[in-house]
């Protein structure tokens, strides 16, 4: 029952705590482990690469992309950005090419100046747009996003000047994190040994 609460109470670490990594690995994979095998694992990167504080989306994802894992579908890089222009098809996209997906949404976001390099995982949709007062659908079943600059003015410019080297080092922590999450989750185990056990 402990563990029941953990998972569904939101989590922000800042990306510089030392513990931050265990913090982020360990409530993803309580969260994934109540997951049912038979959902496929979608993760929706969203943001652009033609602003710096909108673009931890597209980097996660691209990170993501390289190691080509056969356990989630992948939507938004930097090369295939999922953005405002065509958010809505692309979910409607992935429940066409899915049955009864998990949808993991990442996207940046802006909030006090206090928060600035935190990282938030919880239950629900992230809400893309909500920072520059735009209305698009909600994206997930959980979300992860991280705290790139600070909101209340001025969205737009903001997001244009934040600093690269932030988003990235966010980006690396939260790409990571998610990886080793998805790989050490019991449906991944079971699948392994299932595959295991029909090669021999």
């Amino acid at each position: 029952m402990k563990l029941s609460f953990l998972k569904d109470a939101p989590l922000k670490v800042p990306h510089t705590d030392t513990n931050a990594m265990t913090l982020i690995v360990n409530r993803l994979s309580l969260m994934l482990n109540e997951l049912s095998g038979a959902r496929p694992l979608i993760i929706v990167c969203v943001g652009t690469d033609r602003s710096t504080g909108d673009s931890l989306g597209p980097i996660i994802g691209t990170s993501l992309a390289k190691y080509n894992s056969p356990y989630f579908a992948l939507y938004g890089t930097l090369e295939e950005p999922v953005h405002a222009m065509n958010l809505t098809d692309t979910l409607a996209l992935i429940h066409q090419n899915h049955h009864n997906p998990f949808i993991i949404g990442i996207d940046a976001c802006l909030g006090q100046v206090s928060s600035i390099g935190s990282i938030h995982i919880g239950t629900g949709p992230v809400r893309p747009g909500a920072g520059v007062n735009k209305e698009l659908p909600p994206v997930g079943d959980m979300h992860i996003t991280g705290i790139v600059n600070v909101g209340g003015f001025m969205e737009y410019f903001v997001l244009q000047n934040t600093r690269l080297h932030l988003v990235i080092k966010m980006a690396d922590l939260i790409a990571f994190s998610l990886f080793s999450a998805i790989m050490g989750s019991n449906r991944v185990m079971l699948q392994t040994r299932e595959q295991a056990a029909s090669a021999e």
